[in-house]
């Protein structure tokens, strides 16, 4: 297991950099001035010097490569810059909100696995019976479903129809104050559509894979030998079709994060969604690649807990083979 993270770690780092190089040159070829936009309206009526002298003291006068350079060394010393549009230094601009994206997302995605499980299971029991049929052609509609319109939906139905849940925010309106209560009461939302839209996926894969573990020998011989339905559902049928699904938890961080970004902007969830949008569009190269490299790096810890799972729960799957 350690020799298979530290090749991981090994094969992460050129990942990384030929990431950030990609966000300053991308970046680079933007239409967008990151000058105008720091400067706001007042770059409309500035002079040509005005706006060279500020593009001298931003440094985006400089070659892609010495800027994109300059930044990776001070983020090895973990100085990720300042960011333009934001006016405050990176490592604050993410601390400030990267917490409350872990928070939604983990529950969401606890959400999707635990709900997605057992709907699963209980689907693959009786393959094309009226539960399977009616679970299955939901999760279909459910995938092609976009997250910002569920979290439309979501906030038609539950805030506006019936005012049983808080429509954004992470307070309430006038509060000044964060308490438990208000994060719960504001979290139900987005944390349920975030999960929604990636449970399809995993009841998916679990009701096949629990619905082929069932129509194997061995749990045939299991249910002959007079064991209780239960116990081959779960013992057997539960334990080899998770295996498949195990496969699914690294391949869904990037689709996780992606729709966090949007049901965090549908809720207005303060999150990193708004420090995401507002440095792409204004081409704020040192807080774009800071969060360009936290979700690259969560892609690929995503990619390794899903072989370290895979590996633990199949004693024949070789960690350093």
């Amino acid at each position: 297991m350690a020799r298979m993270a530290g090749r991981r770690t090994l094969f992460a780092a050129p990942v990384l950099l030929a990431v950030t190089f990609g966000v300053f040159a991308v970046a680079a070829l933007s239409p967008f001035d990151p000058v105008k936009a720091y400067a706001g309206t007042a770059g409309l009526t500035a002079s040509q010097e005005h706006l060279d002298e500020l593009r001298a003291n931003l440094g985006t006068d400089r070659p892609l490569v010495t800027r994109w350079w300059d930044w990776l060394t001070s983020a090895l010393t973990g100085d990720f810059g300042t960011s333009s549009v934001m006016r405050q230094p990176v490592s604050d601009v993410i601390a400030e909100r990267v917490g409350w994206s872990a928070l939604l997302a983990a529950c969401a995605f606890v959400l999707a696995v635990l709900a997605g499980t057992a709907l699963g299971v209980l689907a693959a029991r009786r393959p094309g019976g009226p539960l399977d049929r009616a679970v299955s052609a939901l999760a279909y509609t459910l995938e092609a479903a976009p997250a910002f319109w569920l979290g439309l939906l979501a906030i038609w139905f539950f805030s506006v129809r019936l005012g049983a849940l808080p429509s954004g925010g992470l307070t309430d309106a006038g509060s000044d104050v964060v308490t438990f209560g208000q994060v719960a009461s504001h979290l139900v939302l987005p944390a349920l559509v975030l999960g929604l839209s990636q449970l399809p996926w995993f009841f998916l894969y679990v009701r096949q894979g629990v619905a082929d573990a069932l129509a194997e020998d061995p749990v045939r011989g299991a249910r002959a030998r007079g064991l209780a339905e239960r116990t081959v559902l779960l013992g057997h049928g539960l334990r080899s079709g998770m295996l498949p699904m195990l496969t699914l938890v690294g391949s869904r961080v990037p689709e996780l994060i992606t729709g966090a970004l949007l049901v965090e902007t549908v809720f207005s969830w303060p999150g990193i969604a708004a420090a995401t949008v507002q440095a792409a569009t204004s081409v704020d190269f040192p807080l774009l690649a800071a969060l360009t490299v936290l979700a690259t790096a969560a892609v690929l810890a995503g990619n390794l807990l899903s072989d370290l799972l895979y590996g633990l729960a199949d004693p024949r799957v070789g960690f350093d083979g």
